[in-house]
This record gives structure tokens, C-alpha cells and sequence, in this order.
């Protein structure tokens, strides 16, 4: 039995001592976060954000299946914001579409939850009514025309039934159930419980023919910004989701399957939301060593291939840096990109990488970029 069958469904129980214990570490973290950030002046605030934004909209995505530029997406998420990072790249419509959906989420968060609203979220993550090779019907409730709607996986014929949401005909009643019941004002540490309840409520229904989970996170970030009052992220739920994926599609099967304790599963949400505001401490470090870097050399003279490219190192760079990477990624000759490198190995902003090897990789001197991005 699916847990919408359940003749309690949709009385949600668990354990309140429990989760009360868990939900004490999560606060204070939130708090000591917030507090941090505040101490913070504006810009490096600005930097904290785009960074989260970013990653978070890649990395719902990514949950997905669904891998996007980080450049495109950092500058999407910039041009939404105003903000002047410079360099700012024409992002597709499907990028627009993912951040339009995380900041009116996560800005607007004190406006009420409507069917409206949520099929102009749809609407918005499919623009050309397709996902990959699927057609999907923009902004509207699933029809179930072609079957019932099903998460499997598995080769064809072999595939395996994870879950099969509710018969589509009963989704106009669940979702106005689930809709008055999101809009139910709650004491800021409920928030948070809600945030894992509408989660699994809303990805339960399934509502649409595709984008349910990217919708069910963008509900809990929305309901997060509730919980702190204030619509600035600076942890990505997202980021640690993937980190997590096998467990946490477990956990959300576990969950349906089960009965209406979902204990395990906001205990689940807790920890991870937990590990996700820890993680923020090393995306606040980043931010703080560029501008710690920009403060260094503010009286060094850069050209724009080079600023561009020190901005890159601490805003998302993978692997080494060569300078076949930078002929490529400034879109210069070789010879260019060594004369580059050479001038910031001469003003000791760079520094040859000790490993050796066949192709010399470069470092930011006194500034590690191996976690950064």
C-alpha cells in the first residue's frame, strides 16, 4: 500500500521527541549562520549568494539527471538579482526558467502557495514543452492518458516500480488539500518540519508529467525562507542531496511505502539539512579568500583575460589550470596564455604546481582552489 491510500492519509505523524532532538543542532546552526553573514558587508554578502543560488540550481538539476553551464547559470541568477559581476553571458531559456522558479521561491516566500502559482513554476522549467526527448504538458496536472504515472528504473523490460503516484483524476481535491494546508501559518521551528512534510507530500502527488522534484525542493526552499524570515540563501539543500541522491530516493521510497509515521524520513531531511548549513562554512571561506586576494593585489595592474580568469579560479574552476585551458577558456593564442601566466607568476600571483609532470599546471599563490567552485 502507498501511502496515499492510507485511510489516515494525509495525517502526517512522527516522533516528537525525536524530532525535537534533532531539530535543536539544525536551529542553531541556522542562527550561528544568519549571525555570520549579517557581520558580513554587503558585497561579500552579494558573493555568498550567487555562489548558493548557483549552486543550487545546478545542483537540482543535476538530481535529475539534467547537467547545466555554470556560467550560464551564474550569470541567469546575476542579470535576475542586478547584480554587476561583469562578463555576463546570454543564458538559454531553460536556465532562466530553473532560477526564475529557486528566486521566486525563495524571494517571494511570504506570498501565499496557489495552483496558479505552482503550474507558472511548471510552465517556466519547460518553456518549449519538452524535457529532453518527452513532451510534457506545460503548466497543467498530469492526464495519465498513456498509463499511470510511475518512478521506475531499469533497463526496458527489466525496470523496476519505485513508486506510482495517485490516479490523476483525484489530483485536483489532493491538491488543494495540500495547497490549505502550505498556506496554514506555523511557529518558526514547525517551519522547518514543514519543509520536510511538504517535500514528500508535494513530490507524493506527482502532479505533473515531469519536474516534480525540482518543484518539491523549491516548496522546502520556500518554506526555509519562511523559517528565517528572510529570502537571502546562503546553504544549498540541493548540494547535499546529491551528495546523498541514493539515500535520499531511498528515504522518499521508504517514506510512500510506509505508514503515516514518517519519523525516519524528517529525520532524514534534518541531517541533511543539518550537513548542508555546515558545508556553507566553506563556501563562506571562498568568499572570503577572493576578496582577501582582491585586497592583496588591489594595486597590481591586470589585463581582462587575466582578471577574468583569477575571478574563474575562485568562482567555479575544475580541474588545473595549463595554459592550453586558458588559450582555450580566454579564447587566445598559446603564446598569449603563457605571457598571461608568466606576468602573474612574475607579480607572484601564480605559482608552478610542485607536482610536475608532463603539461606544468599553475596554482593561486597562498590562496588553495582545490574545494572551491
Amino acid at each position: 500500500m502507498y501511502i496515499y491510500e492510507n485511510p489516515h492519509w494525509p495525517r502526517f505523524t512522527w516522533d516528537r521527541e525525536k524530532v525535537s532532538q534533532a531539530l535543536q543542532p539544525v536551529v542553531f546552526q541556522q542562527g550561528r549562520l544568519l549571525g555570520k553573514m549579517e557581520n558580513l558587508g554587503f558585497r561579500l554578502q552579494e558573493e555568498a549568494l550567487l555562489k548558493t543560488l548557483t549552486n543550487e540550481a545546478i545542483k537540482t538539476s543535476e538530481i535529475e539527471g539534467e547537467v547545466l553551464n555554470r556560467d550560464d547559470v551564474r550569470s541567469s541568477i546575476a542579470r535576475h538579482l542586478g547584480m554587476d559581476i561583469g562578463g555576463l553571458l546570454p543564458a538559454t531559456r531553460h536556465v532562466d526558467g530553473i532560477v526564475e522558479v529557486l528566486l521566486d521561491a525563495t524571494r517571494n516566500y511570504a506570498k501565499p502557495l496557489t495552483e496558479k502559482r505552482l503550474c507558472h513554476w511548471h510552465a517556466t522549467l519547460f518553456p518549449t514543452g519538452m524535457s529532453g526527448m518527452m513532451l510534457v504538458n506545460p503548466g497543467v496536472w498530469r492526464s495519465d492518458r498513456e498509463g499511470p504515472m510511475q518512478v521506475v528504473s531499469g533497463s526496458y523490460g527489466r525496470q523496476k516500480v519505485h513508486f506510482q503516484a495517485p490516479p490523476a483524476k483525484k489530483l485536483p481535491k489532493e491538491i488543494k488539500q495540500f495547497i490549505a494546508w502550505f498556506n496554514q501559518p506555523k511557529k518558526n521551528s514547525d517551519l522547518i518540519i514543514k519543509a520536510a512534510i511538504a517535500h514528500l507530500w508535494f513530490v507524493t502527488l506527482h502532479p505533473f508529467d515531469d519536474g516534480n522534484g525540482r518543484i518539491s525542493r523549491a516548496i522546502a526552499d520556500m518554506v526555509l525562507a519562511q523559517s528565517e524570515n528572510q529570502p537571502n540563501r546562503y546553504y544549498s539543500m540541493s548540494t547535499q542531496i546529491t551528495k546523498e541522491r541514493k539515500n535520499y530516493y531511498d528515504e522518499l521510497e521508504r517514506a510512500q511505502k510506509g505508514t503515516m509515521d514518517i519519523t525516519r524520513w524528517i529525520l532524514w531531511f534534518l541531517q541533511c539539512l543539518h550537513q548542508a548549513i555546515l558545508e556553507s562554512d566553506s563556501l563562506l571561506d571562498v568568499v572570503l579568500n577572493k576578496a582577501k586576494f582582491w585586497e592583496k593585489h588591489s594595486k597590481k595592474i591586470f589585463n581582462k583575460r587575466q582578471t577574468a580568469m583569477l575571478n574563474i579560479l575562485f568562482d567555479g574552476f575544475t580541474g588545473n589550470l595549463t595554459s592550453s585551458k586558458w588559450a582555450k577558456m580566454m579564447k587566445c593564442s598559446q603564446d598569449t596564455a603563457a605571457r598571461d601566466i608568466n606576468n602573474l607568476i612574475e607579480q607572484e600571483v601564480l605559482i608552478k604546481s610542485p607536482k610536475g609532470g608532463r603539461s606544468t599546471d599553475f596554482l593561486l599563490k597562498d590562496f588553495p582552489i582545490n574545494h572551491m567552485g
